[in-house]
């Protein structure tokens, strides 16, 4: 799975990882929101990669939660959704917007393929100082370079270069930094 290549989606080892991941995050949506330690604890517990500063407003909802890494500072607002069939890299100071949803997982565009519960995952990277607006879509496959903000509403579904302002659907640049 985390190598690109075709898996099954209903695998019992996969699906018994995905329960206890739920297990984790509906403990993590239960938690009194000022109860800033607890929250911080279960942070540690479900991600892959976070730090003290790593802020994310309840609701939260992802897939493993281990393949998430996020760097220093990072603020992710209410509803922030991620299917980290993949790795999902996002670097330091990145700012994350309500609604958010950031998307490994790939299915086929054939129903009976579709229909058999094989799909493929490919990684989604996001650089440095970036800002991410509400419901935004980043689809799987995708990098993000440093320093870019993305438009509220926008669906990314090819790469971003550094230092620019995307936004629409699909995203396209608007403006260079």
């Amino acid at each position: 799975m985390l190598a690109g290549e075709l898996y099954l989606a209903c695998d019992e080892q996969l699906l018994k990882e995905l329960n206890e991941t739920k297990d984790l995050i509906w403990q993590y949506n239960a938690l009194r929101p000022t109860d800033f330690e607890a929250r911080k604890a279960k942070l540690y517990e479900i991600l892959g990669q976070c730090d003290d500063d790593t802020f994310i407003n309840q609701p939260f909802y992802c897939d493993y939660g281990k393949h998430i890494r996020v760097g220093k500072r990072f603020f992710a607002n209410f509803n922030f959704t991620v299917l980290d069939e993949a790795m999902v890299t996002i670097g330091d100071d990145c700012f994350i917007g309500p609604n958010v949803g950031i998307y490994t997982a790939c299915h086929s565009t054939d129903p009976v393929e579709r229909n058999s519960r094989r799909e493929w995952a490919l990684p989604v990277t996001i650089g440095n100082n970036v800002w991410i607006g509400g419901s935004v879509t980043i689809l799987a496959g995708v990098t993000v370079g440093d320093n870019v903000t993305i438009g509220a509403g926008a669906v990314v579904v090819k790469d971003v270069p550094s230092n620019v302002v995307v936004a629409g659907n699909p995203a396209r640049i608007i403006k260079h930094l």
